[in-house]
């Protein structure tokens, strides 16, 4: 692990503690801690996260392009309607859940984009996810859902996800304003349900869809 880090710092001392702080944060994403283990302590002035879990600090990194900004400004009368809503819905304390449908070419990736860029103009965090790595490639900052929410390989009715309430997972998720997850139509049903479990579980609001985040899925049944 130190190898990358040493074709940029001679300083085997502050090779140590990069490759400490990696470890760190991969044991923080798994609900774990690195003072657990007998490890040399971290000298946290080597951090450029200052201790926030990786996921926070990854996310709350992710720069909006000018370009993306004045989306909004195009956006048609239907793609408007759904911006409103939704922007409406995550400034209220009780989120909601939408569908973003129609065939491919439509607009969707278009209305997405203008969303994230918008939340995340106002230093807030959107999670961009599909289910299809080329879906998650042209959203900023978008990760397949597996990768984003720890979906294990077989997921059962009544199930949840894998990561705990402790994990950086947990943490981004508790945090984030916005989900958008694209191309939902193409997982099982398991994994939707699996994500609404643990999100009432996590925000402790067992009453609410998605423990009262704004949720927006997005697909084509056709």
């Amino acid at each position: 692990m130190s190898e990358d880090y040493h074709r940029n710092n001679p300083s085997d001392v502050i090779v140590e503690q990069m490759v400490l702080i990696d470890i760190r944060n991969m044991l923080q994403s798994m609900g774990k801690d690195i003072k657990s283990f007998p490890l040399p302590e971290i000298d946290n002035t080597y951090d450029d996260a200052c201790g926030v879990p990786r996921e926070i600090f990854e996310e709350s990194n992710i720069e909006s392009t000018e370009d993306d900004v004045v989306l909004s400004k195009s956006l048609n009368i239907e793609q408007r309607a759904a911006y409103d809503e939704i922007l409406s819905s995550i400034d209220s304390n009780d989120g909601g859940l939408f569908f973003v449908d129609g065939p491919g070419g439509t607009g969707k990736t278009f209305l997405y984009r203008a969303l994230l860029a918008k939340v995340r103009s106002h230093n807030k965090i959107a999670v961009a996810t599909a289910t299809s790595g080329v879906a998650a490639s042209i959203m900023p900052g978008g990760r397949t859902a597996h990768s984003h929410f720890k979906i294990p390989l077989t997921i059962d009715s009544g199930g949840y996800y894998s990561f705990t309430k402790q994990s950086g997972t947990a943490t981004l998720l508790c945090t984030a304003s916005l989900i958008v997850w694209d191309e939902v139509s193409m997982i099982k049903k398991q994994a939707v349900e699996a994500l609404d479990n643990s999100m009432c579980d996590i925000m402790d609001r067992p009453d609410l869809p998605f423990g009262g985040k704004t949720v927006v899925f997005g697909g084509d049944f056709r």
